[in-house]
C-alpha cells in the first residue's frame, strides 16, 4: 500500500542528505497515499457539519456520518453499538472514564500505556502487576475479579498490542473473563488496529478505541466505538453546541438544557470533519487491502530485524511474554553502556533513521523491562533523565526493506560488529 514521505529527504551531519527512514510508526504512522487522494478531493467541498442548509453543509455531514459507518464495518460493531469521533485514543479513553456509573472500579495492568492508566481519577482502580505470559495476565484478571466484595459495575482495560513491545494481548480470553465476573472490557486497539483485523463481535469487548494518526490518516481524529448505555447515562464530555438537544431559559434566570443521546451527546462543537474523513478513509483502504499479504510481508520484515538485533552485541531487546510470543511491527532495545536518546540522536544525524527513545509514556511496563526501581525519574518522550531510556523501531505497510537493513547497519556500526 503507497504511503506518503518515501521520497523524502533529511540532512545529516556530515552535510549529505539521504531518504528518511521512518521507523517510528507506532508515535505517527506515514499517510497513505489514497488517504491523502480523498482527502484532497473533499476538501474543496469543505463546509460545516450538521444543521447547515448549504450544499456544501449537506454533502460535509453526509460524509461525516457515512465515515461513521465505516468505522462501524471496520470495527465489525454490533448493530446497537454507536461510534464516537474524537481526538485520539487518549481521548477516548478519557471519555470512557468521564461516563463510569457511580462506584465502578477499574482493573488495568501495569503495562499499558498512561493513555489507558491515567483517566481513571474519578474511580477506584486496581493496577494488575504486569504478566510473564498472556495466560498469566488472563488469570490474574480472573483472580483480581473473583476478589470484588460486591457486585457493582466494572471496567477492564487493556491493550491489544504493546506500544513498547508489540507482543499481542489475550483479548478475547481477557474480555471472557471479565463477563465471567460481571464487569465490562474495554481494548485500547491504537497499536493493535494498523496491524491486525479489530473485530467487536468477535474479540466481544464492550468498547474499543484506535486513533487515526497511528492508522495512515493525518488530523487528530479518533473513535470510542461500543455499547451505548454508559454513555447515554453520561453528563455529555463536552458541554456545548451539538450536544444539547434544547436549551431555555427558566424564570429563575436558569437553563433548563436537554442533551441528546447517541453519539452527538458527547460530540460537542465543529467536529473535525476532515480529520473524521481521513480516519474512515483509511479504514476503509485497509478493509479492502488483502490482509494476508500485508500480514507476510510484516512477518518477514519482523523476523529481519529482531534476528539482526540477536546477532548484535550489547543489544537487549525488551520483550514481556518471551521471543516465540506473537507480536506486531514494534520492537524496543538497549544497547549497553549508551543511553537510548544517543544511540536515536546517532541514527538519525548519521543515517537519516527515525526512532524513538525513552520510556514511550509506558514507564511502569518499560522500567520493569530495563529492571529499574519503582522510584526511577524520568520523562515521556525522547530523553528524559533515566540513563537507561530504551530505543523503540517500528514500522507499517509502506516501511521499506532498505529501512531495516540500515537500521541494522547503523546499530552494528555503533556496537562494534563491524569495522
Amino acid at each position: 500500500m503507497p504511503v506518503l514521505g518515501l521520497d523524502v529527504t533529511v540532512p545529516l551531519a556530515d552535510g549529505r542528505r539521504l531518504q528518511y527512514a521512518a521507523l517510528d510508526q507506532a508515535a505517527s504512522a506515514p499517510v497513505l497515499r489514497q488517504v491523502w487522494d480523498e482527502v484532497a478531493e473533499y476538501v474543496p467541498f469543505y463546509g460545516s457539519v450538521h444543521r447547515g442548509a448549504g450544499h456544501l453543509s449537506r454533502l460535509s455531514t453526509e460524509l461525516f456520518e457515512d465515515a461513521r459507518e465505516s468505522v462501524a464495518r471496520f470495527l465489525d460493531c454490533r448493530e446497537d453499538d454507536q461510534v464516537v469521533f474524537t481526538r485520539a485514543t487518549t481521548d477516548s479513553l478519557n471519555l470512557l472514564a468521564s461516563a463510569l456509573p457511580e462506584g465502578c472500579r477499574v482493573y488495568v495492568f501495569e503495562t499499558e500505556h498512561h493513555a489507558a492508566l491515567l483517566p481513571w481519577r474519578g474511580a477506584e482502580v486496581t493496577f494488575l502487576d504486569a504478566p510473564a505470559s498472556p495466560a498469566e495476565a488472563v488469570a490474574r484478571l480472573r483472580e483480581a475479579l473473583a476478589a470484588r466484595e460486591d457486585d457493582g459495575p466494572a471496567l477492564v482495560c487493556v491493550t491489544g498490542a504493546s506500544n513498547v513491545t508489540g507482543e499481542l494481548w489475550p483479548v478475547r480470553e481477557l474480555a471472557a473473563a471479565a463477563h465471567a465476573h460481571g464487569a465490562r472490557i474495554v481494548l485500547d486497539a491504537a497499536q493493535l488496529a494498523p496491524h491486525r483485523p479489530v473485530s467487536v463481535r468477535e474479540l466481544d469487548v464492550d468498547w474499543v478505541a484506535f486513533s487515526g494518526h497511528k492508522l495512515y490518516a493525518p488530523f487528530g481524529a479518533g473513535v470510542l466505538a461500543g455499547r451505548t448505555d454508559w454513555l447515554d447515562a453520561a453528563e455529555p464530555y463536552l458541554a456545548g453546541g451539538g450536544a444539547s438537544r434544547r436549551v431555555l431559559r427558566r424564570e429563575d434566570g436558569g437553563l433548563d438544557v436537554e442533551w441528546h443521546t447517541g453519539p452527538a451527546r458527547h460530540e460537542a462543537g465543529s467536529p473535525n470533519v476532515v480529520g473524521v474523513h481521513a480516519l474512515a478513509s483509511a479504514c476503509r483502504a485497509l478493509a479492502e487491502a488483502d490482509l494476508a499479504v500485508l500480514a507476510a510481508r510484516e512477518e518477514a520484515l519482523l523476523g529481519r530485524l529482531r534476528e539482526g538485533l540477536a546477532a548484535l552485541p550489547r543489544v537487549r531487546v525488551l520483550s514481556l511474554f518471551g521471543d516465540q510470543a506473537p507480536r506486531v511491527g514494534v520492537v524496543s532495545f538497549v544497547v549497553d553502556g549508551l543511553d537510548g536518546a544517543d544511540v536515536a540522536e546517532h541514527l538519525a544525524a548519521s543515517h537519516g533513521i527515525g526512532v524513538r527513545a525513552g520510556l514511550f509514556c509506558a514507564h511502569p511496563l518499560v522500567r520493569r523491562l530495563l529492571g529499574e526501581g519503582p522510584d526511577a525519574a524520568a520523562e515521556c518522550g525522547a530523553g528524559g533523565a533515566s540513563p537507561l531510556d530504551a530505543v523503540r523501531a517500528s514500522f507499517g505497510v509502506g516501511t521499506p526493506v532498505e529501512h531495516v537493513d540500515r537500521l541494522l547497519g547503523a546499530l552494528a556500526e555503533l556496537t562494534g560488529a563491524t569495522s
